[in-house]
């Protein structure tokens, strides 16, 4: 477990994702989706980065909107690779596109990607990540782990002194309730 309990509270940036966001479950399919493009994103670089860039990822990626950015072609791409405002990572970029696409199908298939989630919960991060790597691309062990904490379905987001671990208590996450 990192340290992001001692360092982030307080941090103009770090802080407010941290006490509000990171560990909290997450229903909402455009949410999930973020969060899952974002910790692509976040490959080889710092959260802070990340979290910077966050504003101009989602406007870039419509919101990240999965069945809008589903339907992006080679425009959207050259678009988002000219974009200075955003990471600019092919990779990363044509994973969001085809993760989108995948992502989609998992919400007509199981009526939410939410639900899919739920429907293979609790597992352990190392069965975790093994379907992630099976259903979606650019899925390293950390991006699948830090995205599956980031929303409550693996613990290790907060410390149990840390204050908001008191708050998750009171909701519970998906590994909480397991």
């Amino acid at each position: 477990m990192s340290g992001y309990c001692h360092s982030a509270p307080g941090h103009p940036i770090h802080g407010p994702y941290h006490d509000s966001e990171y560990g909290f479950p997450v229903a909402d399919d455009r949410v999930l989706f973020e969060r899952l493009c974002l910790e692509i994103f976040q490959a080889g670089l710092s959260w802070l980065i990340v979290l910077k860039k966050r504003p101009a990822l989602n406007a870039a990626f419509d919101g990240f909107d999965p069945a809008r950015v589903a339907g992006y072609d080679d425009g959207d791409v050259a678009r988002l690779l000219a974009d200075a405002s955003i990471i600019r990572n092919r990779r990363k970029i044509a994973a969001t596109i085809e993760n989108a696409k995948r992502f989609k199908a998992l919400q007509v298939d199981h009526g939410a990607f939410s639900h899919w989630l739920a429907a293979h919960h609790p597992r352990d991060k190392a069965d975790w990540v093994k379907l992630f790597r099976q259903t979606f691309v650019f899925m390293g062990g950390e991006v699948v782990g830090e995205f599956l904490m980031s929303i409550g379905y693996l613990p290790g987001a907060h410390h149990p002194d840390c204050p908001v671990f008191a708050e998750l208590t009171k909701i519970p996450p998906p590994w909480m309730k397991a």
